[in-house]
This record gives C-alpha cells, sequence and structure tokens, in this order.
C-alpha cells in the first residue's frame, strides 16, 4: 500500500511538472499572468494567514530601510535563543557581531497572546506571518512595538561616532555620504573635568534635565533642541567640555566645519541627514562667520578688477569663487527656524575664544540657550588636577598654590601640563613645585606686560601733548609774527 501511494504521488508530481513546463513555454504572458492572478485569489480563499514582507533596501539609491534595521535588531536575541541556524553580521556601530536567524530559517514571537511567525529569505526581505484573525492587532499594534522596541536596542548597542562633513563632491557614489565617521573614544567626563564644582554640577543637571525633556518640549511647543555657547580663551577646556557632555549623554557628536559647506542649502541638508542623539559642534563660530564677511568685501572690491591672464593667479581667484557663502541668516534659520524642527534630541554648541565678535542675533536665548563661561583655572579645578595626575587630595603646597591662582591668569591647559610627571623620578613634590615656579614666572611676565602696556601708553600721552604744544607754540609765534608785521 505504501509502494502503491507514492508511486501514484511521483506519477502525480511528474504530471503537473509537464503541464507546469508545457504551462510556461507555449501559454503566451498575458495568460500566464491572468492565470496566476485567478490562482492566488483561490489559495487566499484558502489560505487562512496575512504575510507582511519588509523589504532590506529603499528606491532610495538603495539607502537600507530603517524598519528592516529595527525589526533585525528586535529579533537578533530571539534569533540567539531559538534559531537552530544563525548568520553573524559585523555592523559598522554595534560593539559585537549581530546574530540574526540564517536564510530560510524562522522563528516565532508572541504578542498579547498571538503567536506570530518571522522567516528570512536570500532576496533581502524579511517576512511575517499571522492568522488572518488577529490582522487588526499585528498591524496596528504589534508592528509599531517591534518598531520601538527595535530602536531601543539598535541604540544600546551601538557605538558611538564622531563625524566630520564631507565636500559636497563626495556626496554622490557607491558608498558616499555626506558625514565620514570614526569610533568616539575621548576619555574626558565631568569627573575628570577640571573647573569649579558648582558650576560643572549646574551643568550636568541641565544636560540630563534635557535628555528626560521629551514629553515637556512637545507640550510646550519648542523643537527638542538645546544650544550652548562655550567661550573663554584658549586652553580653558572647550573641547573636553564637549566630550564629557557626550558621554554623560551617551550622544553621537557632529563636527561641522562651516568653511566646508559651499551655500546654504547644502548646510541644511548636512544638518537634516543628522541622527537624533546627537551634539553638533561648531568650533570657533566667530572666525567661520568673519570669513564669510571678509570673502564677500573681497568679492565687491575684486569686482571691478580685469580677468588675470596668469593661469596661477586665475586657478587662486577661480578656488576663491568656489568658497563657502554660507551666511549668517542662513546658519540662524537652520539652528532656529522651520527647519530646525526636523529631527529631536539634538544639541547644538557653538565655541568661541571672543565672545565680544559675535552677532548678538546668533547667540541669544532660543539659539544658544545656555552661555558658559570657561576662564582661566581656579583652585578646584586645581584640586581635580591633583586628583587625577597625582592622586592625591591634599599637600603643603596647596596653600601657596591657592593664593598664586587667586593672583595670576593661568589656563588649565597650563596647569595641566605643569602638574604630569616629565620621567620616572618625578614625584609629586616635584611637579607641585614646578607648577609653583610656572605660575610665579607668569604672574612676573603679566606684571611686565602690563608695566610695558602702562609705559607705552604714557609715552603716548607725553607724545601727543608734545605734538599738541607744538601746535599751539608754532599758531602762536604765526599770530606774533602777523600782528608785528
Amino acid at each position: 500500500m505504501v509502494g502503491e501511494m507514492w508511486s501514484h504521488l511521483g506519477s502525480t508530481m511528474g504530471t503537473l511538472m509537464l503541464v507546469y513546463t508545457v504551462f510556461t513555454q507555449f501559454f503566451p504572458h498575458h495568460l500566464q499572468a491572468s492565470f496566476e492572478k485567478y490562482f492566488n485569489r483561490i489559495v487566499r480563499f484558502a489560505y487562512p494567514y496575512v504575510e507582511i514582507t519588509f523589504d532590506e533596501f529603499t528606491g532610495e539609491r538603495m539607502k537600507r530601510s530603517e524598519a528592516y534595521s529595527r525589526i533585525k535588531s528586535y529579533l537578533s536575541d530571539k534569533s540567539t535563543a531559538s534559531a537552530k541556524r544563525l548568520k553573524a553580521d559585523v555592523v559598522e556601530d554595534s560593539q559585537s557581531p549581530v546574530l540574526s536567524m540564517d536564510y530560510n530559517e524562522e522563528i516565532t514571537d508572541e504578542f498579547q497572546g498571538v503567536k506570530v511567525w518571522w522567516s528570512a529569505n536570500r532576496i533581502q526581505k524579511l517576512q511575517l506571518t499571522v492568522h488572518k484573525r488577529h490582522r487588526e492587532l499585528i498591524t496596528q499594534s504589534y508592528i509599531s512595538h517591534v518598531m520601538m522596541e527595535g530602536k531601543e536596542i539598535a541604540t544600546e548597542k551601538r557605538q558611538r561616532k564622531l563625524y566630520s562633513n564631507n565636500p559636497s563632491q563626495n556626496w554622490y557614489g557607491y558608498r558616499r555620504s555626506k558625514w565620514s565617521n570614526v569610533l568616539f573614544e575621548h576619555p574626558a567626563t565631568f569627573d575628570t573635568l577640571a573647573m569649579d564644582a558648582k558650576l560643572k554640577e549646574e551643568i550636568k543637571n541641565d544636560l540630563i534635565k534635557f535628555s528626560k525633556g521629551k514629553d515637556y518640549y512637545a507640550r510646550i511647543g519648542k523643537a527638542w533642541k538645546r544650544g550652548y555657547l562655550l567661550y573663554g580663551p584658549p586652553g580653558t577646556g572647550k573641547s573636553s567640555m564637549i566630550a564629557a557632555m557626550a558621554n554623560l549623554l551617551d550622544y553621537d557628536v557632529y563636527d561641522l566645519e562651516l568653511t566646508a559647506v559651499k551655500e546654504n542649502t547644502e548646510l541644511r541638508r548636512l544638518l537634516l541627514d543628522t541622527s537624533s542623539k546627537s551634539i553638533i559642534v561648531i568650533e570657533d563660530i566667530d572666525c567661520s562667520i568673519d570669513l564669510t564677511g571678509q570673502r564677500e568685501k573681497k568679492k565687491e572690491k575684486d569686482g571691478n578688477e580685469d580677468e588675470p591672464s596668469d593661469p596661477v593667479t586665475k586657478r587662486v581667484k577661480e578656488e576663491e569663487k568656489n568658497e563657502s557663502k554660507v551666511t549668517l541668516s542662513g546658519l540662524l534659520n537652520c539652528i532656529d527656524g522651520l527647519w530646525s524642527s526636523c529631527g529631536g534630541e539634538r544639541i547644538i554648541v557653538f565655541t568661541t575664544n571672543y565672545v565680544e565678535k559675535l552677532d548678538p542675533a546668533l547667540i541669544r536665548r532660543g539659539r544658544m540657550d545656555k552661555h558658559i563661561e570657561l576662564s582661566y583655572c581656579c583652585f578646584d579645578a586645581f584640586k581635580v588636577f591633583a586628583k587625577n595626575y597625582l592622586e592625591i587630595d591634599s599637600h603643603s603646597l596647596f596653600g601657596e598654590i591657592e593664593s598664586l591662582l587667586g593672583e595670576t591668569n593661568m589656563t588649565p591647559a597650563d596647569v595641566a601640563e605643569n602638574l604630569m610627571p616629565k620621567s620616572d623620578y618625578d614625584d609629586v613634590e616635584t611637579c607641585l613645585k614646578r607648577l609653583v615656579e610656572a605660575i610665579k614666572d607668569a604672574k612676573e611676565e603679566a606684571k611686565k606686560k602690563a608695566e610695558d602696556e602702562a609705559q607705552k601708553e604714557q609715552s603716548g600721552k607725553d607724545d601727543k601733548e608734545v605734538k599738541e604744544n607744538g601746535v599751539a607754540l608754532e599758531a602762536a609765534e604765526v599770530k606774533e609774527n602777523g600782528v608785528a608785521h
């Protein structure tokens, strides 16, 4: 009986294969399409399941689908736990290889008591299968649940990046992008940051409050972003502050070089291509804005000049024409206009050494919400350095150092350099004495500079007085001579 059954099955399969071959070779394509359409209707009528397919790539220059990436992250743990055949992928922004189910493998998931099946195939697709009576629950709730969970899992597993913007000519082509990136591994934290303890705690609280403020910003009708202006002399720790902010919040950092951006449109496209949970940094903003203004003046001045015949000069002129045309109004529109609302949970940081040079419109509240002055090293900052560099909390020289720092302007970078041991023979005493001598030298240098400036100012006053007296005497002599005549 079993042999006869297999014999009939084999002959039936052979007949079906022959019919299918004749059908595909001799029937017109439009008849084949009509047959497949009606055949699928019959199958769907008898088939009690709904199938939803998620493609890996979208039509936008074969960009990987965000939905596909989130689903893959969501299924990674479930695949590890239940799938018999796994596939390991080295993902660029993940700390370890991502495990997923292999091709033609299937795993099950459960949501509110409903069982679903996930499967993968070799044509870059994930397929979700569920009984049709649960269609509404799956389409309205389950898929959204998978997307949210997948995003959180991907965020937890990712490695943070430091991005820099590419020139616009590198935005297109295979594997080209607007931003280049490296792993962000800066060790600075608020614990190692040398600054006033009260100000440090204030900044930390402000950052944490912002990171938890999604619902609050939506309620008050503001884009979920915050601006920080870091200003102070060179060497006061502005870059270290940015790194500490990123490490505290676990955010990516986008280092935006304005001079590499040709125009306002490119600037908007760059900012739209940044991700949430990120810090967008524009360092030395006063230099970038000033450069734009100088170029405009130069172009107006050179506009009347004849076309140079020298090829070298001509090439230089052409390069000047290709320089950035980003304007202040364009920058303001991106950080605080309508375009600023395209994406949330972003912090914008400007740094400058000369805050007085900045346009008031650029740093007003709402654009740069918090202004942070990073000034010369105070005693609180020195104690952090002493703890980090020398592993001490107190010393007999601390009193003298506190007094000297109160009288002398020395940047945190200079203090740190003097405290750092230069050889294996440098002990705590050596490093502290070196710092004391450096502060004294800086004090004497500042005193001498002040005396020279005072002397120069006095000399200028004397020259002016002599000149005025000379003019007065000459005028009086002319007048007397005129009377005499």
